[in-house]
């Protein structure tokens, strides 16, 4: 296992909720403090405010994101951020998946968003080199 339990607030459930049922892994935790005015002001998605407000008030050691305008809030929080991409990509490392190519593959099948570009750059370079696999 890569990470003991994931920690997700509420409206990362409301998102994510009426088509996965959540493992046991994942910890759902209500925000004790409101979103502050420098998350509001970025305009993010809810999921993604609520998320960077509860690393916050939790001190993560690690948060995950995926959009980029998310990802540079929280790295200019000093919040330390992984994405989709680099938990394939550490999972490889740690032999936990056989490959990387085939689980971005079936993502990308359940409408996982990626820009055009990276995503032809993710499977062709840097990641699947990372990994050891070939494009």
């Amino acid at each position: 296992m890569l990470f003991g339990t994931i920690t997700v607030p509420p409206a990362v459930i409301q998102e994510i909720a009426p088509s996965v049922t959540l493992p046991e892994w994942i910890e759902h935790r209500a925000l004790i403090q409101n979103i502050g005015p420098l998350i509001m002001q970025a305009s993010l998605g809810q999921g993604e405010s609520e998320a960077i407000s509860l690393a916050l008030e939790s001190n993560a050691r690690l948060i995950i994101l995926d959009d980029r305008p998310a990802r540079r809030l929280a790295q200019s929080l000093s919040l330390p951020v992984i994405g989709t991409l680099g938990i394939l990509l550490l999972a490889k490392k740690k032999n936990l998946i056989p490959a990387i190519k085939p689980c971005l593959e079936e993502l990308l099948r359940f409408d996982f968003r990626i820009a055009p570009f990276l995503q032809e750059q993710v499977l062709q370079e840097q990641v699947l080199k990372d990994a050891g696999e070939s494009p």
